[in-house]
């Protein structure tokens, strides 16, 4: 299935933000079946907050299809996004947002809170969880335990 393609895709991002010592998290943005957008964790490199995976790949994506919308777009992300970035999904009009692990301490897109379903906001997108979970676990999990020891 694509779905599993795609997030290989992102998994390959955050292991470049692993390799540079950020929290390895990757993404892209994929409209009409090509990579419009990629981005990695890079808040500490940069000094700035904002600077997630999927705030990366979504500026990337409108530069490159010099558009702020991303209607037709999914976005493929190795971690659950926070509510900074779910806001940013919403403004972008993404159409789906593809996770591979869940956060269930700061997820915004089902674990905590879901806000880009949320009926209450101008724009939903389709969530689908679980895609290559495994390896987007196995990936933080390693980080973080090389951090604790």
């Amino acid at each position: 299935m694509r779905h599993e393609h795609w997030m290989a895709e992102a998994l390959a991002f955050a292991e470049r933000a692993r390799d540079t010592g950020e929290v390895p998290v990757g993404a892209v943005v994929v409209c009409n079946e090509r990579i419009v957008g990629q981005g990695w964790n890079q808040s500490v490199g940069k000094r700035d907050p904002t600077a997630h995976a999927e705030i990366n790949a979504i500026r990337d994506a409108g530069k490159k299809l010099d558009n702020y919308r991303l209607n037709d777009c999914s976005l493929y992300v190795t971690l659950e996004p926070c509510v900074m970035c779910a806001g940013a999904i919403v403004h972008a009009r993404l159409a789906t947002v593809v996770i591979g692990a869940r956060d269930a301490k700061v997820g915004a897109t089902g674990s905590i809170v879901n806000l880009v379903e949320s009926p209450l906001l101008n724009h939903q997108c389709k969530v689908i969880a679980g895609v290559l979970e495994d390896q987007c676990k196995t990936i933080l999990q390693g980080f973080f335990r090389g951090k604790r020891q």
